[in-house]
């Protein structure tokens, strides 16, 4: 294929996704663009919630249950509260939520789908400690969805892959021989490594002010956020990689940014009155 065929090719192929949506992320107002609608995302998140609950062994502990569902409902009312009060769109307005305790002890993670499908894995209660770090942890998580980040993260990979082709045509298939001869750490590894992950890390860095912001509004303590990033620390000492390697921000650089951010978070967003 000659190398105007291609570009005619692709530009038709990105068509198909719609133009570029250029937005700002609710609270941080940082730009996003996005090649998909946000509804596509949402609903393929719903058939994969489903079927993982399928596979999942669920929890019957029902009181830890009961907090991880509080602390949930308490967060969708303050974020509604919020944004219908500076008469803006509510992000989570056609979110239908849901809560899922895994049962699972050796694994230390939480996640929040795009549409509010929460699940909180019982490995991750040990680092939590009490309501206040399970609340911080489920913060970052539902910030994750607010902000929108599978919807970047969609529209990001479309880029690098198209990106990566077009680089490759241009240079006479450089980077696929490359790749070919070395293995795994060139082209589109490099670029995983050197634009790829500082994307991620600047969506993780916002999920941690996102999910402070959410904390201050339904009255949980702050500063929480940042022991329970010591503990996390010390629960991987010795496995975390260098940060520049990594999708996350250091738990070190963490836990200074978010003392750092505690004092304006809780004077800009204190607690609403509903909660």
């Amino acid at each position: 294929m000659k190398r105007r065929e291609f570009l005619k090719y692709v530009g038709c192929g990105c068509c198909a996704f719609g133009l570029p949506s250029c937005s700002s992320a609710p609270i941080t107002n940082r730009k996003q663009i996005t090649f998909f609608p946000e509804s596509v995302i949402n609903s393929q998140a719903i058939k994969a919630y489903e079927q993982f609950k399928k596979k999942a062994k669920i929890s019957k502990d029902t009181e830890t249950l009961k907090l991880i569902e509080e602390i949930g409902g308490k967060m969708k009312i303050a974020i509604s509260t919020y944004f219908k009060s500076k008469k803006m769109k509510d992000p989570t307005d056609d979110y239908k939520w849901e809560y899922t305790l895994v049962d699972d002890d050796k694994t230390l993670n939480a996640w929040c789908m795009p549409g509010g499908k929460i699940a909180v894995y019982s490995g991750i209660l040990k680092v939590t400690k009490n309501k206040d770090g399970l609340a911080n942890v489920m913060g970052h998580e539902i910030a994750h969805a607010v902000a929108k980040h599978s919807v970047e993260r969609a529209s990001a990979s479309l880029a690098l892959n198209v990106g990566v082709t077009v680089a490759d045509i241009f240079t006479g298939g450089m980077i696929g021989r490359t790749r070919n001869t070395v293995g795994k750490t060139t082209g589109v590894d490099i670029l995983q490594v050197g634009i790829f992950n500082p994307f991620t890390r600047s969506q993780e860095t916002e999920a941690d002010y996102l999910g402070l912001v959410f904390c201050s509004m339904t009255g949980y303590n702050l500063y929480e956020g940042a022991e329970l990033w010591k503990r996390m620390r010390e629960e991987n000492k010795g496995k975390e990689i260098p940060q520049f390697l990594s999708t996350h921000p250091s738990s070190t650089n963490r836990i200074r940014q978010i003392r750092s951010w505690i004092p304006s978070i809780r004077q800009k967003y204190p607690t609403l009155s509903n909660i």
